[in-house]
């Protein structure tokens, strides 16, 4: 006799952060991403995603999500008609959690709206976790995986799960080094210089192929271009996220942003710069400075990437 599945209904649109105390106006779509791996918690129940349209190409063709609905007003209209055994949402946008707050559901986790102050507030969640997503002093101080922390916020254990991308790039793979020099525009400082960038190239020519990031405005191309390299070169950045989800080999630079948030992975290294401050930032800053990132030198990148390749 089969089991009924459960009816999971997960709300991310990448509008704000989900550990960070901010709402944003436009799709994180590294948050989304990251994301994924609370999918392995609901593996024998029916799926139902709903996220913004920009971060379709990430979950698309996931095989733990059953139907994938894009925000607009007949995807909540239609919510709004349906009953889950389970709803999670992890935006903090006082609309999307007035939706929430109407979809009818066994249980709810995650964020609604408090009716009488009008902002978010949480269902069932760990006390901890529901502090690290809204409060800017506790997040500084967490040195956890993100992972783990989403786990205790949805009352479960983290076991090493990753994350889950559905998506089969077309391309083959063609250089050794994928340079991965954008970063988002929430906390720029997270970029390593250009200068730094030309550095690096002028010692690996010769020795490995490479090739600059590539289609920033084609989400599935860019996907296709990660897959092309053997090795992406990163910051802190969607790329990053990706890439250890295709099983290549990731070095990952870090300076003003927390390692800590990082799951361990094999095919994951992170460099740290010896100039990232003692009190890590996890809130956008008004203007970019490259001080950070740049005492990362070119040649100690480039020495790890050798140590690496050719082991």
């Amino acid at each position: 006799m089969s089991i009924e599945r459960r009816k999971i209904l997960i709300v991310k649109l990448g509008y704000s952060e989900t550990l960070l105390p901010i709402v944003g106006q436009t799709c994180s779509l590294g948050d989304v991403f990251r994301t994924t791996a609370i999918l392995h918690l609901f593996k024998d129940d029916h799926v139902t995603w709903l996220t913004d349209h920009a971060a379709v190409p990430l979950l698309e063709g996931n095989p733990l999500i059953h139907r994938l609905l894009t925000f607009d007003l007949l995807s909540v209209l239609q919510l709004l008609s349906e009953r889950f055994d389970k709803v999670i949402n992890l935006e903090k946008v006082p609309g999307i959690c007035s939706l929430v707050n109407r979809v009818s559901a066994w249980s709810k986790f995650g964020f609604r709206l408090d009716e009488e102050s009008g902002d978010a507030q949480a269902f069932e969640m760990a006390h901890e976790a529901f502090t690290l997503a809204t409060v800017e002093s506790a997040k500084r101080l967490n040195d956890r995986p993100w992972v783990d922390v989403l786990y205790k916020l949805l009352g479960a254990t983290w076991n090493g799960e990753n994350y889950v991308l559905g998506y089969r790039p077309a391309s083959p793979v063609q250089y050794d080094l994928g340079f991965n020099t954008h970063v988002g525009k929430l906390i720029p400082q997270k970029a390593w210089p250009m200068r730094r960038w030309q550095e690096l190239e002028r010692l690996v020519q010769g020795r490995f192929t490479y090739s600059y990031q590539q289609h920033l405005n084609d989400l599935k191309g860019y996907m296709d271009w990660i897959h092309s390299c053997r090795m992406l070169v990163t910051g802190d950045t969607l790329g990053l996220y990706l890439a250890v989800a295709m099983n290549k080999k990731v070095l990952a630079l870090f300076g003003p942003t927390p390692t800590s948030e990082q799951s361990p992975c094999e095919n994951l290294r992170l460099m740290i710069s010896p100039a990232a401050p003692k009190t890590v930032s996890v809130m956008p800053a008004p203007a970019q400075d490259d001080t950070c990132m740049a005492a990362l030198s070119s040649q100690s990148v480039f020495d790890q990437i050798t140590q690496w390749m050719e082991p």
